[in-house]
């Protein structure tokens, strides 16, 4: 039986102030959460000392493309349709097994060491990246990428029994259906995959309302926003989670709000591309499920859901008010409403969830002073405030350092170094 002890550890669990707390974590879970704790439920415990630490829920990326690591700066300064159609699906093309494989275990380590250990990954050679997660003990729900304007017939028919096999499952690792979107289908392939998605009860994922263009386009050729043409193929409902939603209308976040579906904003990546930005506070407004993500690496261009949590505050308030998405509320944004939309029992500080968290170091120049945990942990810290990160129970990164790092980085290096020379 796995057992952590963490003694004498700070606190801001929801609706309470700041305490030093002790914390029990037994296998995956939190066990118990309490002022002081000895005795016989320890025996067997490693004991960590957080006299200099906080504990934070890990961060949950709930739309993101992993192995696009190896694009990381590889083209940057234009628009999204430019973007994808010039530079971005070409390079993908010439990526192997190999790569994906080099890639996401970037990304992987790139996400630890900035505090996330879970994410939602709509990319290709989905076993590679389902395997790399295994290996390093975080967490994923890996999208079979529907796209049949990108993949050949007999590619996409391997899709579709990957989802009805639910090929490579297990417990930290689920398979999702991820169209990539309206303008990458045809209405026949949409229509199927939502079918396919309701029958095997699995989440539905895909790129929404990113751009003007993509609005316009849709409207001129099937007279509805592009959320509305989901509707009516049939894939609007609870399990239903659009990335981006930038140019959601009124109407749309109604649609949203009915079904109870869920949207991961990508602020970063949305003004990098000059794409837009979401209507936050309208969506607070009419009560919009709203989670984050940082999308890939070549358009935010890293994956620190920190980062994105800050982004997503200011961007708010500007459009709103000073009172607009504050800090608790940013922070759930993206740990708790993350895993919620994604089905974990996790995303929170709390006796049963998933014991998956961040050991913050109070002595770091920037958690100092802490008049609120909260507060420094959303708008001032950085990812250096991380110490260790646990996912499910277990270490995933020790005193800043994750096991195997070095040579990740070496074959990354190599592996971009290759596919930047034969372009």
């Amino acid at each position: 039986m796995q057992k952590i002890l963490l003694k004498s550890v700070m606190t801001q669990l929801s609706g309470c102030p700041m305490r030093r707390k002790d914390i029990l974590v037994e296998n995956n879970v939190f066990k118990k959460i309490e002022d002081s704790l000895c005795g016989e439920d320890c025996e067997n415990a490693e004991v960590v000392d957080c006299r200099n630490f906080a504990i934070l829920p890990a961060f949950y990326n709930g739309h993101t493309h992993a192995a696009m690591t190896l694009l990381r700066g590889y083209a940057d300064d234009m628009e999204l349709n430019k973007w994808l159609t010039q530079y971005i699906w070409p390079f993908e093309a010439r990526l192997t097994d190999y790569d994906i494989a080099v890639g996401s275990r970037l990304a992987i380590l790139e996400m630890i060491k900035s505090g996330t250990v879970f994410f939602a990954d709509m990319y290709w050679h989905r076993e590679q990246t389902m395997k790399a997660v295994e290996e390093m003990g975080v967490r994923a729900t890996i999208g079979v990428t529907i796209a049949d304007m990108l993949t050949p017939p007999e590619g996409l028919e391997k899709n579709f029994e990957f989802l009805k096999n639910h090929t490579l499952e297990s417990e930290r690792v689920k398979l999702a259906a991820m169209p990539h979107s309206i303008y990458t289908n045809g209405v026949d392939t949409l229509k199927r995959t939502f079918d396919l998605a309701r029958a095997e009860n699995y989440k539905l994922h895909i790129h929404l309302c990113e751009t003007k263009s993509e609005v316009e386009n849709c409207k001129n050729q099937h007279g509805c926003s592009p959320l509305e043409l989901v509707d009516r193929l049939g894939g609007l409902d609870e399990r239903l989670i659009g990335a981006h939603c930038v140019y959601f209308t009124e109407k749309d976040r109604k649609l949203f709000v009915d079904a109870q579906a869920t949207v991961v904003l990508n602020p970063c990546s949305n003004l990098k591309l000059s794409s837009g930005i979401p209507l936050i506070p309208a969506m607070i407004s009419d009560k919009v499920k709203l989670a984050l993500g940082t999308d890939g690496a070549s358009s935010n261009n890293n994956l620190d859901m920190r980062e994105e949590m800050k982004m997503a505050a200011l961007i708010a308030k500007v459009a709103g008010s000073a009172e607009t998405l504050p800090a608790d509320d940013a922070l759930n944004m993206a740990t708790r409403n993350v895993a919620l939309a994604y089905g974990i029992d996790g995303g929170e500080i709390a006796v049963g969830k998933l014991a998956d968290f961040l050991l913050v170091d109070m002595n770091n120049e920037r958690m100092v002073p802490c008049h609120d945990l909260v507060s420094n942990w959303v708008y001032a810290a950085d990812s250096n405030c991380i110490n260790s990160v646990v996912c499910n129970g277990r270490f995933v990164m020790r005193n800043r350092h994750v096991d195997g790092e070095e040579d990740i980085l070496n074959d990354a290096r190599t592996c971009a170094r290759r596919l930047a020379s034969t372009k």
